[in-house]
């Protein structure tokens, strides 16, 4: 076993971001040692509570660590790989775990790469609320191995799905095309459908045809995750509206969803009304929605 192999066995974990996911895997890993930076105060303020090691600046974080999760926002995560880049030792892993375009991880990778640094595409394929258990799909040419990296940290399904940086973050957000896009339709039928007098009469049409779960809870749900999370779901698809216009692909829909999910988490109604007629009611109740603005 190389001295390289025999250092990946026991990673020295850096987190760059402590926004919902980087709190949820610290809390459920418990790693030892692990260490990290965010530029927010407060946000270093939690990461310190929740026994993560903070140094002065983010070069005496960095420089002692060979693998490093990338959590920041989407419309962050090139800047924080280009801007970081500078302080990694040669031969750590960067594991970019953010919902961003296929190209802007190539991008990502082109600047960690240059410092000698392995880089490597993660896409988060579920709530991270599932904690170590969270499915992420794996993409670079070191993808076998940060798998092994993966679950060496306590991630219990990683999954490698090949060698060409962009190919997990592809297959994350195609799939948020729909996703995504089947909550923005889902508000903008249940906001007209309510006002037109119609909504019972439209969710049990709706139910009709998909009796798995009824339409009533699938809208308050998709409601309520616009609602929570509005602002970092229209980032993330306003990167897959980007992906498609790479492809010569029409982005009508990615763009609308981008809207939706951006009006609905500005709204800052956090936590949501419990019940969806409550959630109908606070929205309608809003100047965005009452067209004061």
């Amino acid at each position: 076993m190389s001295a390289q192999d025999s250092e990946t066995i026991t990673p020295k974990v850096a987190l760059i971001g402590f926004g919902e996911a980087g709190e949820t895997f610290v809390r459920a890993a418990k790693w030892d040692g692990a260490k990290g930076w965010d530029i927010m105060p407060e946000r270093r303020a939690a990461m310190a509570k929740a026994g993560v090691g903070l140094g002065e600046d983010c070069g005496e974080v960095l420089g002692t660590c060979n693998v490093i999760l990338s959590l920041v926002t989407a419309d962050q995560a090139l800047d924080a790989a280009r801007e970081y880049a500078p302080y990694l030792p040669q031969e750590a892993m960067w594991l970019d775990m953010n919902s961003v375009a296929p190209q802007t991880k190539a991008m990502a990778a082109e600047a960690i790469e240059a410092v000698n640094v392995r880089y490597i595409d993660v896409a988060i394929m579920a709530p991270v609320d599932a904690g170590l258990s969270v499915p992420l799909l794996v993409a670079g040419n070191k993808a076998e191995e940060a798998v092994e990296i993966l679950e060496t940290l306590g991630f219990t399904d990683a999954r490698a799905v090949g060698k060409t940086v962009g190919r997990a973050s592809a297959i994350k957000l195609c799939r948020s095309i729909m996703v995504k896009g089947i909550e923005a339709l889902t508000a903008e039928m249940v906001l007209a459908s309510s006002q037109a007098g119609v909504l019972d009469e439209v969710l049990d049409s709706l139910d009709a045809s998909a009796k798995e779960q009824s339409w009533a809870e699938r809208a308050d749900y998709n409601l309520d995750r616009m609602l929570k999370h509005g602002g970092r779901r229209a980032a993330e698809m306003y990167e897959a509206a980007e992906m498609l216009r790479a492809m010569n692909t029409s982005a009508a829909m990615s763009d609308q969803t981008v809207a939706w999910h951006s009006q609905l988490g500005g709204l800052d109604m956090v936590p949501p009304p419990k019940k969806l007629s409550a959630k109908l009611k606070a929205i309608r109740a809003t100047p965005e929605f009452k067209g004061e603005n």
